[in-house]
């Protein structure tokens, strides 16, 4: 009987600080191997770095189309595109008037 008490007595002595040991096992666990802990920060600034640097990736390719736009943008005289259109496809208005050179006398 005596063992029995003694058994007890120790068992509710270490008890309240095995309920703490434990908490403090758990939030230890918790602060490394967590959803939150050092392990998961370090996983989200690698995958910050990625991030970064598809963002800088973007920005370049961005900045390339937008030179790209802003070369189509210039704008071009009517009556030059007219003249060198109608000199490359080799096509006259109706309403020009032509001067025919003979075969010696090429004007340019």
């Amino acid at each position: 009987m005596q063992i029995g008490r003694m058994v007890r007595r120790k068992a509710r002595a270490a008890a309240a600080p095995s309920v703490f040991l434990l908490l403090v096992a758990y939030f230890l666990w918790s602060a490394t191997q967590g959803a939150h802990g050092l392990r998961a920060n370090t996983a989200r600034q690698k995958d910050l770095v990625a991030a970064q640097a598809d963002l800088d990736r973007a920005k370049a390719e961005l900045a390339t189309w937008e030179r790209r736009v802003d070369g189509l943008r210039i704008r071009i005289d009517g009556d030059a595109l007219d003249e060198r259109a109608r000199a490359m496809l080799n096509l006259s208005d109706p309403q020009d008037v032509i001067v025919p050179y003979g075969k010696g006398q090429r004007l340019f």
